[in-house]
């Protein structure tokens, strides 16, 4: 039986992996910190380890190879890096879990394919995910380390909201308040149920044609960002009271947010999944985003205490600003 590790695997999108690498007859062993309000299958084996500290990782692995490494929580050049040195020679396939917003934004072509260059000056998370590969495409010609990298998008959970801010965004529908979609809300993007990324994902551990190469696991289902209000506002039962916001001026008032939606959602992103279907010709993403916003208002509304929970009063405070400042100029 073919041994997996996790490193991490209790996250939005390993959640999924974690079953799926299971049910696919791997053995999978997940390290982390143990700390997870999802479930973990039974039969996995669990290593209690911070990442971020290298001794206790390497006591934690000392004489173990694994036939495919996941790391779903590195985000630096450094801890790629630590991850060469830790696994050279250990392992049989390295991925490192990468991001779609690596891809040149606002990209010059669309659809997106793996061979879109990479280049984000808007967004530093982006950046570093950018400069992550460079050391492992590095590593993969100079050491012939055995890497594949795989680009996600918006994937998401019931946990997740397609919105900043935990469940700010459904409280605030649900009170009847003024939601801010950034731009006009038209700009298309693209939302993965992590189900459905784990379908293609799956396909990829310990395959030898995966080894020195990258691929971008998404839906093809295409949204509107007014649309994905109007669906998570759907399954909600209200009608949204929605205020349309440019980009530009978000980052003023939030630089993290405008951030976040400079370097990746406020540009339509659409993308080719022909390379990971080649690979993994029964891959199809199947879940729409109006099931999915059904599992995550259920999810909330199921327990008061998690959505208030989830709230964030600055985000809060500073959409309210925002809103003000819009009212007053408009």
């Amino acid at each position: 039986m073919k041994k997996i590790l996790f490193i991490g695997g209790t996250g939005v999108i390993s959640s999924a992996c974690t079953p799926a690498a299971m049910a696919a007859g791997f053995e999978v062993t997940l390290l982390n910190r143990g700390h997870t309000e999802r479930q973990i299958p039974s039969g996995v084996e669990i290593l209690q380890a911070d990442y971020h500290d290298p001794e206790d990782v390497a006591e934690q692995l000392a004489g173990r190879y694994f036939d495919s490494v996941v790391n779903w929580i590195a985000f630096t050049p450094d801890q790629i890096t630590r991850d060469i040195q830790q696994f050279s020679g250990r392992v049989g396939q390295y991925i490192f879990i990468s991001s779609a917003s690596a891809y040149q934004t606002p990209p010059e072509t669309l659809p997106v394919t793996e061979e879109t260059p990479l280049e984000n000056p808007f967004w530093e998370y982006s950046r570093n995910k950018i400069a992550c590969e460079t050391e492992l495409t590095h590593a993969g010609k100079v050491q012939e380390f055995p890497y594949t990298i795989v680009r996600p998008s918006h994937t998401y959970d019931r946990t997740l909201m397609p919105f900043r801010g935990g469940t700010t965004c459904l409280d605030r529908l649900l009170k009847g308040q003024e939601v801010i979609v950034h731009g006009d809300g038209s700009s298309l993007w693209v939302l993965t149920h992590h189900q459905d990324f784990a379908k293609g994902f799956t396909g990829l551990l310990c395959e030898d044609q995966a080894i020195g190469n990258i691929y971008h696991i998404t839906s093809n289902e295409l949204l509107t960002w007014d649309q994905i209000m109007w669906s998570l506002a759907g399954a909600a039962g209200v009608e949204p009271k929605i205020v349309h916001i440019p980009s530009e001026v978000i980052q003023r008032y939030d630089p993290d947010w405008g951030a976040s939606l400079m370097g990746d959602k406020s540009h339509s992103m659409i993308f080719d999944n022909t390379k990971i279907k080649q690979l993994v010709p029964d891959f199809e993403a199947v879940i729409p985003f109006r099931q999915g916003a059904r599992e995550i208002v259920s999810y909330y509304l199921e327990d008061e205490e998690r959505l208030k929970a989830r709230i964030d009063p600055e985000l809060n405070r500073t959409i309210d600003q925002i809103l003000n400042d819009y009212h007053q100029i408009w």
